[in-house]
């Protein structure tokens, strides 16, 4: 056996060994992602606080602030930057105090590209390949990240790290980031589950707002 026989072999094992292991990666982040999705869905609805921060280097932008939603199936309310958006399963509705102003649209899901909150803890189950990246201790808690990548080469998405609390199966940490280099970082701060929620929390009350003097905007 000669010495380039040897070494193809050597690589054809190094190959094998190479796609097992990204095999077997894929299938443990594929049994972790299932369990996290079956937690969400299990529960009647979430109220998450979180830390949002927008970053990119190379056009000197590093923006933070706070946020919180709360979710009850695909419905879901989301405070953030000092706008209030609700989406009732049909429309969302965009209200902004500071404008005294409403926009109000209606939802189509083939043109929904984005993470919304209501996808936040199952988009992963379409459109992306998954690998286990790296495991971090987070006072005490472990958390182990997923890398996504997305199936579509179009996608302005490059890539999607997601931290998971491998002993709750909840969603700690999202990590987006965009083909300009873009960095969006949403942190979870707090996640409760089944709490007490009004039947109307997620019902817009346009006539409340048109007496209130705002301006109602339907798209």
């Amino acid at each position: 056996m000669n010495k380039m026989t040897i070494k193809m072999q050597k690589l054809g094992i190094l190959l094998i060994a190479l796609f097992i292991t990204t095999f077997s990666q894929a299938q443990d982040a594929k049994t972790l992602l299932k369990e996290v999705s079956a937690k969400a869905k299990s529960y009647d609805n979430i109220s998450i606080d979180f830390k949002y921060n927008l970053n990119n280097s190379k056009e000197n932008v590093n923006q933070e602030t706070r946020g919180d939603v709360t979710l009850q199936g695909d419905k879901y309310v989301l405070n953030m930057l000092g706008t209030t958006r609700i989406f009732d399963g049909k429309n969302i509705y965009t209200i902004v105090p500071e404008d005294e102003e409403v926009t109000i649209s209606a939802y189509n899901p083939k043109d929904d590209k984005e993470i919304t909150p209501s996808k936040m803890l199952t988009f992963y189950e379409k459109g992306y390949t998954y690998k286990m990246d790296i495991e971090q201790n987070v006072k005490g808690r472990k958390i182990q990240y997923i890398k996504l990548i997305p199936i579509d080469s179009k996608a302005e998405i490059k890539d999607i790290l997601l931290g998971i609390d491998v002993q709750t199966k909840h969603i700690y940490k999202l990590i987006q980031t965009d083909d300009k280099g873009t960095k969006y970082t949403l942190t979870v701060n707090s996640f409760k589950t089944n709490q007490p929620v009004s039947k109307t929390l997620f019902t817009f009350d346009e006539t409340k707002y048109k007496k209130d003097g705002y301006y109602i905007n339907k798209l």
